[in-house]
């Protein structure tokens, strides 16, 4: 693939992030090594920056284990790395590490095999996993949010039965991992320092729930039915979802969700895979909708030219004020309507996969308190998505 000298070719790696092979920036380069330089092309700052980088990138380079490939910046701090094996075959597929961008910086970095990484707990910002003692709950988070969705046990749980495949918010005011904790503990419904569960989702769309749109309703499915976990930290988690068939103006159709979420980020991100049962040779144009419940109070924005709808609104219990929001690419957009429980944003798929992102704030938490710096942090996510840092790739043969 490489000639002698330097080497050109282009790739568009992750979501979002263009990568660039292009030479130009340093010197020389010793060893198995890649140069890196990140372009923040936007006018504002932009934290925790996930830069992904894949084993066909790498592996060309001769960089072929991925789960000791390290990441050094300009002024050779180490950074931290996740290797993440996306098809589960046993061998990592990609690679992300974070930075910060100031208005229009531009960063370098150094990519190189080294020690197999082994991480300390207080490493961990990303973390989530089927909870099997609380009725099949999958829960995720990172240093800024916490959700969790349904499993099939707690259709039929004797104290408190729910069907729903909402998502629900946990509300935390802390930067450490609480989902193991707040289990353990069992009294999550009290804030105690960290938070608590404040919200109630229930059978709405809670934050970002989705179903399919036809006949002028919302159909969805049933709580999932088993969970399968793909990254779980130190930087990303990421884990999917599967729910059987449900009915859609009478057509059946399965389900997979895949939920991402990156340390520092206060939205996941959603990918629902979707399986109609047809006839043969029938076809079917599916539309999703996507979610935030109804409450009293709240105040609400669309902008379906950068591609968000928000709100704020008061909490229940007297919990003080959180901002939710859904990230949609503007170009699928179809419509803003509304169901009994919900707001819903109609969004088109591409064939059977629909794409957005969802998740919240609370003003307690101290990061964004309120409804201008919720938008003002939205606005900036939505922008990011279609203008992400562009990354120069350089290897001296």
């Amino acid at each position: 693939m490489m000639a002698s000298g330097l080497a050109k070719q282009y790739f568009v790696i992750g979501v979002g992030t263009a990568i660039v092979l292009m030479g130009g920036f340093w010197d020389s380069l010793h060893g198995q090594t890649v140069l890196l330089k990140a372009v923040n092309e936007l006018g504002f700052s932009r934290s925790n920056v996930t830069i992904e980088l894949s084993a066909d990138l790498l592996t060309p380079f001769g960089l072929q284990d991925l789960t000791r490939i390290h990441v050094r910046d300009a002024a050779g701090r180490e950074l931290l790395c996740q290797a993440i094996d996306m098809d589960s075959d046993g061998r990592a597929d990609l690679v992300v590490f974070q930075s910060d961008f100031g208005p229009g910086e531009a960063k370098q970095f150094q990519v190189y095999e080294g020690q197999k990484w082994v991480y300390q707990r207080d490493q961990f910002k990303a973390y989530g996993r089927f909870v099997r003692e609380r009725c099949d709950d999958f829960a995720w988070e990172n240093d800024r949010v916490a959700h969790r969705m349904y499993g099939k046990a707690l259709e039929t749980w004797i104290r408190e039965p729910l069907t729903s495949s909402a998502v629900d918010i946990w509300s935390k005011r802390t930067s450490k991992l609480i989902i193991n904790d707040w289990y353990m503990l069992d009294n999550y419904h009290e804030d105690f320092g960290e938070g608590a569960d404040f919200y109630s989702a229930g059978s709405s769309r809670g934050c970002g729930g989705n179903g399919l749109w036809s006949e002028n309703r919302l159909w969805v499915s049933r709580n999932f039915v088993r969970s399968r976990v793909i990254a779980n930290g130190p930087i990303r988690v990421c884990f999917e979802l599967e729910y059987e068939p449900f009915d859609v103006a009478g057509i059946s159709v399965a389900e997979v969700k895949r939920i991402t979420l990156d340390a520092g980020h206060q939205l996941s991100k959603f990918e629902s895979f979707y399986k109609p049962y047809v006839r043969p040779g029938q076809t079917v144009q599916l539309v999703m909708g996507v979610g935030l419940k109804k409450v009293k109070g709240e105040q609400l924005e669309l902008n379906p030219q950068e591609g968000w709808f928000l709100k704020w609104e008061p909490m229940e219990k007297n919990a003080g004020y959180q901002g939710l929001a859904l990230v949609f690419q503007p170009s699928v957009y179809l419509e803003k309507t509304e169901d009994k429980l919900n707001h819903l944003v109609l969004v088109r798929l591409d064939g059977v996969h629909g794409t957005y992102w969802a998740g919240y704030c609370w003003d307690k938490a101290g990061i964004i308190t309120n409804p201008a710096a919720w938008k003002q942090y939205v606005s900036e996510f939505a922008h990011g998505l279609s203008s992400p840092v562009k990354v120069t790739v350089v290897r001296n043969q």
